[in-house]
Order: C-alpha cells, then sequence, then structure tokens
C-alpha cells in the first residue's frame, strides 16, 4: 500500500545503487534488493499524484577521506562513473532531480548536507532551497541504508521543518554493530519522525 501523495509531497529514494543494492557490491546491504520493487510502486504513486521524486547517488571520487584507505569509515564504494555507482537496473528512474553527494570526497550521508571528513564543517546541498520552490511540505524517504543515510536523510528533513516519514519497511540497514537498525528506528521515533511499515 502507498504512502499518500500530492503537489506538497517529495518522495526522496535514497542510495539505491548497485553498491548497495546487489550481492556483488562492495558495500553490500543484506537484502538490500528487495528495496527496489515497492520504491518502484511509490515512484508511480508519487508521480500520479503530481508529487516531487528526487533520486539520490552517492558519487565518490576514487580518492576520498570517506573511504578507510584515506583515513575513515567506509571501504571504497560509489566511485563516480563505475558500476557499483550505477543506479540499480530494476530502479525506476523517472525522478525530478538526481542528486549526487560526497562528490568532493565529503561525507554524504545526507541529502540536504554533506560533511567535511577533516573539518567536520557542514555544507547544504541545495536539497532543501528546492523542494521549497516547488512548495513541498511533507517528505517522505525510503532506501539504503536505513542506519546511515536514511537516518542523516530524514533528521536533516525534519530539521529543515518538513514533515517527514520513513517508510521503514524499503529500507535496510547496513548494521555495523547488531542493532544498529532498531537504534536508528528509536532514535528518528524520538526525533519527531513518523516511522511507516
Amino acid at each position: 500500500m502507498s504512502h499518500h501523495y500530492d503537489a506538497a509531497t517529495a518522495l526522496v529514494v535514497v542510495d539505491v545503487q548497485n553498491d548497495f543494492a546487489d550481492p556483488g557490491g562492495s558495500l553490500y546491504v543484506h537484502d538490500g534488493e528487495a528495496v527496489v520493487a515497492p520504491l518502484n510502486d511509490e515512484i508511480d504513486a508519487a508521480r500520479s499524484a503530481g508529487a516531487t521524486v528526487v533520486l539520490t547517488q552517492d558519487w565518490h571520487p576514487m580518492e576520498s577521506p570517506h573511504f578507510t584507505d584515506g583515513g575513515g569509515t567506509w571501504p571504497r564504494h560509489c566511485v563516480r562513473g563505475t558500476w557499483g555507482a550505477e543506479l540499480h537496473h530494476d530502479l525506476n528512474a523517472d525522478a525530478d532531480l538526481l542528486l549526487r553527494k560526497g562528490t568532493g570526497g565529503e561525507d554524504g550521508y545526507s541529502a540536504f548536507t554533506v560533511i567535511d571528513p577533516r573539518t567536520a564543517a557542514r555544507s547544504a546541498t541545495g536539497l532543501a532551497a528546492y523542494l521549497d520552490a516547488r512548495g513541498v511540505t511533507s517528505v517522505v524517504i525510503g532506501g539504503l541504508a536505513a542506519d546511515v543515510c536514511v537516518k542523516a536523510t530524514a533528521t536533516d528533513a525534519h530539521d529543515a521543518g518538513f514533515v517527514t516519514t520513513v517508510l521503514w519497511s524499503m529500507t535496510r540497514a547496513v548494521e555495523i554493530e547488531p542493532g544498529d537498525g532498531d537504534r536508528a528506528r528509536m532514535g528518528l521515533v524520538e526525533a519527531g519522525v513518523t516511522v511507516a511499515g
């Protein structure tokens, strides 16, 4: 069953890319491919209702302080122009905006802000302004991964003043530590985000 969409709503589909959503990906999220079909239904519903559809992509340079070999947290993933960075081949890519994040080596967890891993300086991606200009007041989020980029995107959306809903059944968690997914869900609820499904 789809969320209710209208012209004041945006659906943000986070990072449904091969490196996360395909078992051959370098940072595969267990069962990540299972989010594709239901998110396609949401995209169709959002499109039919005149809602805004945004797809995001991690789009990192080859060398980055975001990666473990550059001093960061994560194995090399979603390097721009590679198979791993491409959207999953079954995802409906019919969107108003394709937002690429982490393009300069930042920690691009959220669709709304990126963080310099060396200085912790936070910069806006322009998404909030884009949605404001389109008259959007509520944001619906699904994609990968629940405990990282989905959580960061939902937290920022809420903090930017959007009524925010995460379609929990349409996301999966990385779980670097067991229980990270449950903790992310609890944290979102405590922050005032609606977690549906």
